[in-house]
């Protein structure tokens, strides 16, 4: 990462991007990280199809990482079927036939042609970490942002390349971390009702190792709007 620490591009991404929400660091651990806590929880009772965790669905540590670090393991996340198979905890063999992945087919939320090409991580991870990314206790994988229109525009005005996502919201996890890609997800229904968030809010994945690339990027970009902005704010007096 260049040797920007965390905390130094926490500060900068929530300054250039006049974030509303810090952002956070998630890490891939190989094994448990004994330094970091456990999330902490107590697991309802299992459905039917032995579904349970310490949350509704992974996306849910997303907000709980806003206030304090902790550590997930893959039984953390056993509630959503998606957000196991995408996070590499469980294959897309295992949980097809699960209640919630069947009650979202019936919908026709999703076909299965398009559930079957989800991407999802290639490699099942020991532990996953969250927390604040001023306060990461590992070196993060990868960066997640809350973003407004606004602030998307300026990421897409920084970075051409970045990529505009649909449902479900965490398959942008894994893209940033088999792809190297920079995803913005429009969020999905599934998501919003789980973890309330916001209905103005979309999600952004930045791979760690180009967050240095990004924040320059950003610098111009910015300079670049204010200066249109002054231009417009200026050329519309005319019609005052």
């Amino acid at each position: 990462m260049n040797d920007v620490t965390s905390a130094t591009m926490a500060g900068e991404l929530q300054d250039l991007l006049a974030l509303s929400v810090p952002p956070i660091a998630l890490s891939f651990a190989e094994t448990e990280p004994e330094a970091v806590a456990p999330f902490g929880a107590t697991y309802p009772p299992a459905t039917a199809d032995g579904r349970t965790g310490a949350v509704a669905a992974s996306c849910v540590f997303w907000m709980h990482a806003t206030e304090r670090a902790f550590t997930t393991v893959a039984a953390d996340h056993g509630n959503c079927s998606v957000g196991s198979y995408t996070h590499g905890f469980r294959p897309l063999s295992e949980i097809v036939g699960n209640e919630d992945v069947q009650a979202l087919l019936s919908a026709a939320w999703v076909t299965p042609e398009a559930a079957g090409a989800i991407p999802g991580l290639p490699t099942k991870p020991a532990a996953i970490v969250y927390a604040p990314l001023a306060e990461a206790p590992l070196a993060p994988d990868l960066v997640m942002l809350r973003i407004n229109a606004k602030q998307a525009m300026l990421l897409s005005d920084a970075w051409p390349e970045l990529r505009f996502e649909g449902k479900p919201q965490c398959h942008i996890i894994p893209l940033a971390m088999t792809k190297g890609d920079i995803a913005v997800s429009t969020g999905c229904m599934l998501s919003r009702v789980r973890t309330g968030m916001s209905n103005n809010e979309l999600t952004c994945v930045i791979p760690a190792a180009k967050v240095p690339a990004l924040l320059e990027r950003l610098r111009a970009a910015r300079q670049a709007d204010l200066a249109v902005a002054a231009y417009a704010a200026e050329d519309g007096r005319r019609f005052s």
